[in-house]
């Protein structure tokens, strides 16, 4: 892979996007790495840059934010900005309720970092990606976006959206040659699930209980594959679980 190649990885202060940020960076591929967390993007680039010889810029703002989130791209050099790859990744889980006993803060949580969050950074790397007549775009998915589950009805709407998005960028990007993708995990070990339940570690642990569940290393190891095919092979969506997941509601547990 071309050194000079760059990617914007959203929501790499952990889980999936902290690995991803691992998979490019030994591949040679320089890295602007954002997230809400600041102390850990600034932790994550000096355990990169400790293994790897790569470049890493550091953008720390509210992804749900729309002029937080222009405000802090106006601060990249101009030559940062040729993306070559923008895997959007930020995003949640609030809550675990029937719809009429849901909490509309953590509707509003989930809408506006799941599908505002992939709009509000997409629309400011995107021209590039025209002007220039290449990149990839990379949207995390769910399987929850393929399917609806109880008690999940917002959080599965919003990963409809995602669904919903990423065919329509693949639509408006399609003259200019610049890939899109949908990668749609199953049950992925992360601060999914912690999140989801507000920091309540037991109820979080037992989702991943009884079964070997994907890994974040699991869905870099699957961003990289499709990022590296050819210039002529777009893969347009992907859906991955562990093997002991049928669906979001089937989970063999030993």
């Amino acid at each position: 892979m071309n050194s000079n190649k760059k990617a914007l990885i959203t929501g790499a202060t952990s889980g999936i996007g902290k690995s991803t940020a691992y998979a490019l960076a030994k591949e040679g591929i320089s890295l602007i790495l954002t997230g809400r967390r600041k102390e850990r993007l600034t932790e994550l680039k000096t355990e990169i840059e400790s293994k790897y010889k790569v470049e890493i810029k550091l953008l720390s703002f509210d992804i749900r934010d729309a002029k937080d989130t222009e405000n802090a791209w106006n601060t990249l050099p101009l030559e940062w900005k040729n993306i070559d790859f923008l895997i959007n990744n930020a995003g949640l889980a609030a809550g675990l309720d029937l719809l009429q006993d849901g909490d509309p803060n953590d509707w509003n949580q989930m809408i506006d970092t799941n599908i505002k969050g992939i709009l509000n950074i997409s629309q400011l790397v995107m021209p590039q990606m025209v002007e220039r007549k290449t990149g990839h775009i990379i949207n995390i998915g769910s399987t929850a976006g393929k399917e609806t589950y109880a008690k999940g009805a917002v959080y599965c709407a919003t990963k409809h959206a995602v669904e919903a998005l990423t065919q329509g960028m693949r639509l408006d990007m399609l003259p200019y040659g610049v890939k899109v993708t949908g990668i749609c995990p199953g049950l992925v070990e992360t601060e999914f699930s912690l999140v989801r339940f507000k920091g309540a570690e037991e109820r979080a642990k037992v989702v991943y209980d009884g079964f070997d569940p994907l890994t974040p290393d699991d869905i870099a190891d699957t961003i990289w594959f499709v990022l590296s095919r050819p210039k002529h092979v777009c893969i347009n969506d992907i859906v991955i679980t562990p093997t002991a997941q049928a669906n979001s509601t089937n989970v063999f547990r030993k």
